[in-house]
């Protein structure tokens, strides 16, 4: 299948009133409603997020991404002048050395020094990047996860207003590996328990890391869809999942990832290995838009996305651009919860 010429970011946008945009979590995460997608035919149904279980057959594998997020966001001082800055942390390049998203960044040159927490950590912007970015060193004692957990804030997306009172529900139940600079939203609707009961259904629970960075809180600045250049994330599929989805594919079960950050992990992989399933690690800057050949994922759980962004364009690569912008249109006629904290839809 080749590549649709010609789209433009606005083939992507669709109207969504302010009030739909979820700025809580559900107390029961597992209560929040479900659109059921049939990508084939377009029908859709309206469900509550826990009878997801019968989307799932046993022998399916259900893939989710264990990034954990960090309090990535943290507030410092230039000593020399007094002035206050605010620094997100997105990706950790190499030894100390962080990828940021500095505020105000022309406080921040090259050579500047910032001191966080009265000086528990200290820093040194050594490169500007582009859209405020920039690569920062790093100097403390200790360990630096600890030093972060004292200094830092969950960094919620910027259009969450309200306070989170419990940080925790920015965080899937099966969070482990700590890394992103965003949650992987479609995972905070599953429960323990709901697991639980998947797994005795029969169904593979496999685990991947993809650590959500800056390309989440980029939006798409080109008007030619192609022109769009992807941020790159780290990602690893250990031997032992691999093995397991290869299991399932050769069994007849279906690959089901949860959200777009796993759907990005496995596509990358299958494009890397002419569609083959192997245990891989590194970065990727893959971007799914409409024309692109699937190679892994055969249906998947996602929220509500932004309009115009990226994630709504990989959706629409699976279900075609119609199909998604109508469902969109039902769920905001039906007042579903939008992004983050929001509702969620199983595509399949």
């Amino acid at each position: 299948m080749t590549k649709q010429a010609h789209l433009t970011t606005e083939d992507f946008d669709y109207d969504l009133p302010q009030e739909l945009i979820a700025q809580t979590p559900l107390e029961k995460r597992d209560h929040s409603r479900m659109l059921v997608l049939d990508s084939k035919t377009g029908e859709m149904k309206d469900d509550v997020f826990y009878n997801v279980i019968d989307q799932l057959n046993p022998g399916d594998a259900l893939v989710m991404n264990d990034s954990r997020v960090m309090p990535a966001r943290i507030y410092g001082v230039k000593p020399d002048t007094g002035g206050h800055v605010e620094v997100l942390l997105l990706n950790n390049t190499k030894g100390d050395e962080w990828e940021t998203l500095v505020k105000p960044a022309k406080r921040a040159k090259v050579g500047t020094k910032l001191s966080f927490g009265d000086g528990k950590l200290m820093a040194t912007v050594t490169k500007e990047l582009e859209h405020g970015g920039r690569l920062i060193e790093f100097e403390y004692d200790g360990i630096f996860l600890e030093i972060l957990d004292q200094l830092g804030e969950m960094p919620l997306p910027p259009y969450i207003k309200e306070k989170l009172d419990d940080p925790e529900m920015y965080q899937t139940v099966y969070s482990r590996e700590v890394g992103s600079a965003a949650a992987p939203t479609a995972g905070l609707h599953f429960t323990k328990e709901l697991l639980t009961k998947i797994e005795a259904k029969g169904v593979k629970l496999v685990y991947l890391t993809l650590h959500v960075g800056l390309g989440t809180f980029r939006p798409v600045s080109v008007s030619n869809v192609e022109d769009h250049k992807m941020h790159s994330e780290f990602y690893r599929l250990t031997e032992e999942a691999a093995q397991t989805l290869n299991e399932v594919r050769a069994n007849g079960g279906r690959i089901v990832a949860v959200g777009t950050t796993s759907i990005r992990t496995l596509e990358t992989i299958g494009s890397k290995f002419n569609g083959e399933i192997k245990a891989d690690s590194g970065w990727t800057d893959i971007f799914i838009w409409p024309g692109y050949d699937w190679k892994v994922v055969q249906a998947f759980i996602t929220n509500f996305h932004l309009p115009k962004s990226t994630l709504v364009m990989l959706v629409a690569a699976f279900t075609g651009r119609d199909t998604i912008l109508n469902a969109y249109k039902h769920a905001v006629a039906e007042k579903y919860r939008f992004f983050s904290f929001g509702d969620a839809m199983f595509i399949k």
